[in-house]
């Protein structure tokens, strides 16, 4: 009997993803974006004695600037590529505070109210069950403790299109939720005092296709999609033409959120 093909699993796709988006991703100005960096810190208030765990940390480049601040950092990813890369990144700005780890974030591997601060930003949009992620979260936080939860959030009436578009540019893509489907998965967990802010993150699309390396024969759809955005805004991401090339807006959400004293 011949062998069946290994069925691709989801998570299969983001490892090779990834793998493949490492250095780019690293790379890539807008993700060390600094005016969306401040916004993480200034938000989750980051001190000394916090401990932070970093969430599908990918490039370690939350878990650095959170690193320069507070006691002790633990990124955990399930790209070991992407490890390496935040390993690269630690050295050269030379911290020592930071540890890394290769895993599954939907099952944490650290005990109950392990962590005062828990961060993850880009990744749940890449996962089928994120609310098992958010529930894990709750579980390794510190009573008082928050969580900060960054990520994309198209509008209501553009979320379709907008998710349709992003899993042509990228197979390892899930769902996009709203805020609001975002910011009522955090209340339903049981967090508390919920703060939020917004940024636009303005992107070359040509920059981020040649970086995100979708099946080429979805590439002309994805620019078609794009140009239509600019006349239509059928995506929801504010699209427009510099210099004769395409550019648009990742809309982006922050939430923080507490985990009570006291269990409720």
């Amino acid at each position: 009997m011949l062998n069946q093909p290994r069925k691709i699993s989801h998570s299969d796709s983001i490892i090779s993803q990834f793998t493949k988006q490492a250095v780019p991703f690293l790379r890539m100005s807008q993700h060390s974006n600094q005016y969306g960096l401040n916004l993480v810190v200034k938000l989750s208030d980051p001190k000394y004695d916090d401990t932070v765990l970093d969430v599908a940390c990918g490039p370690g480049i939350v878990a650095c600037e959170f690193a320069k601040i507070v006691n002790h950092v633990i990124g955990i990813d399930l790209t070991p590529a992407m490890i390496e890369q935040a390993k690269h990144l630690q050295n050269e700005k030379d911290l020592h505070n930071i540890d890394w780890r290769v895993g599954d974030v939907s099952k944490l591997p650290y005990k109950d109210d392990s962590f005062s601060l828990i961060v993850t930003r880009y990744s749940l949009h890449h996962l089928i069950n994120p609310s098992e992620v958010i529930t894990e979260m709750y579980r390794v936080c510190r009573p008082g403790g928050r969580i900060l939860v960054v990520d994309v959030t198209p509008p209501e009436v553009k979320k379709n299109a907008y998710n349709y578009v992003e899993k042509l540019r990228d197979p390892s893509h899930a769902e996009a939720l709203t805020f609001i489907e975002l910011k009522r998965m955090v209340e339903s967990k049981g967090f508390i005092n919920i703060n939020t802010e917004s940024q636009d993150l303005e992107m070359n699309l040509e920059s981020l296709i040649s970086s995100s390396f979708p099946n080429p024969k979805n590439k002309d759809e994805i620019i078609r999609l794009f140009k239509k955005d600019i006349s239509s805004d059928i995506l929801g991401m504010k699209s427009y033409l510099k210099d004769n090339e395409k550019y648009f807006f990742f809309p982006v959400s922050l939430i923080v959120a507490y985990k009570p004293k006291q269990s409720i």
